[in-house]
């Protein structure tokens, strides 16, 4: 789908999303939630469509404006659930070759083998991908804390409070270790804040 990036570095850019099924903390099915290791994903990820990487590059360009060429390349982000369950090499050189500025958003438990232009780690569990251009932390978790991370090792960092029934106080919360370690930054959902996907 073609939206604006709702969160983090890339806030307000547009980009084509493509959002893979299936993840390896959560199965997507709201009965086993409480026993995931992500209990709070708040993406619907498991309907889905097999599609070739030729499929995919043809799909992502049918839905740019023919204005999105004038200024620069145009974005895609590759998200999920967990894209590093499916996404391979065909697909990010194609999307590379088109030209497209490649972005991915991972949970970091699976290794990148190829190149992309932009990785964003939101990490639920520890990670094997410790450094990158952004790591985005919802806070506050059980699992994970901000101060597990070495912030040196990443071009931006940034604390997204956690959605739900305590949005309130876990903004508050966020905003104030903000204050207190300030090589973190307060991330919003911009997306959700002006209520488009």
């Amino acid at each position: 789908f073609y939206s604006i990036q709702g969160e983090g570095y890339w806030t307000g850019r547009p980009a084509v999303f493509v959002r893979f099924s299936g993840c390896n903390l959560w199965s997507g099915v709201e009965a086993e939630r409480a026993t995931s290791i992500c209990t709070f994903c708040d993406t619907n990820f498991v309907d889905a469509e097999e599609m070739s990487a030729a499929d995919v590059v043809s799909a992502v360009t049918d839905l740019l404006p023919d204005s999105a060429w004038d200024i620069r390349t145009p974005m895609v982000v590759f998200t999920g659930g967990e894209p590093m369950l499916q996404l391979d090499t065909e697909l990010v050189r194609a999307m590379l070759a088109v030209p497209m500025y490649v972005a991915i958003e991972t949970n970091g438990t699976k290794p990148i083998p190829f190149y992309v232009d932009w990785v964003c780690v939101s990490p639920k569990t520890p990670v094997i991908k410790t450094g990158g251009n952004e790591l985005k932390l919802v806070y506050p978790q059980e699992r994970i804390t901000p101060d597990m991370f070495d912030t040196d090792c990443w071009d931006h960092t940034w604390l997204s409070p956690m959605d739900g029934p305590n949005l309130v106080e876990n903004t508050a919360q966020a905003y104030r270790y903000c204050l207190d370690h300030p090589q973190w930054r307060l991330n919003t959902q911009l997306h959700k804040t002006i209520g488009v996907r």
